[in-house]
């Protein structure tokens, strides 16, 4: 069964289902393999647990300007 696997930040319920949704769609319409054979995996990372040019995702939301 072809799976498909994202990771990254908290995502809300809501763009959850549609990450679901919307990642089997496509895959469903280039593979043309049934949708019923696709699993989705979401794989949600705290922000101190994610990094980018040596600072965490923490680090650098405290650093941008509020508002």
């Amino acid at each position: 069964m072809p799976m498909i696997s994202w990771e990254g930040g908290k995502l809300t319920r809501e763009q959850k289902k549609d990450l679901i949704r919307k990642f089997t769609e496509v895959a469903v319409e280039v593979t043309r393999v049934p949708a019923k054979f696709y699993s989705v995996v979401i794989r949600e990372q705290q922000d101190e647990n994610l990094g980018f040019a040596g600072e965490t995702v923490e680090e650098i939301k405290e650093k941008m300007p509020k508002g």
